[in-house]
């Protein structure tokens, strides 16, 4: 079974991935660096997060479940720093004008 999944942490923000088992304990690749910085100690010594299957496939090949991720990325905006943990695909930020 292929899933994409959203992971929400305690702060709200979010990571959007995928298994292509549907692993019960598998949690995402996110960057354990990254997600370390919004958390204290303290806040660390109890830590719940969510799992959500958000799209699921038996048949999917490999480009698809990675399109839907991506897809799924943008749609949530999980690769942008103030929502999400996603660092890929890069954020698109329209240029300012001036």
């Amino acid at each position: 079974m292929n899933v994409v999944y959203r992971i929400t942490y305690p702060n709200g923000k979010i990571y959007i991935g995928q298994d292509r088992t549907n692993s019960i304990n598998y949690f995402g690749s996110a960057s354990d660096e990254l997600i370390a910085r919004d958390f204290t100690w303290e806040e660390r010594q109890s830590f719940t997060v969510t799992r959500d299957i958000l799209w699921s496939s038996e048949t999917a090949s490999r480009a698809e479940v990675s399109r839907v991720e991506v897809e799924l990325i943008r749609e949530h905006q999980s690769n942008d720093p103030a929502i999400g943990y996603n660092q890929w695909p890069p954020l698109k930020v329209p240029p300012s004008v001036p």
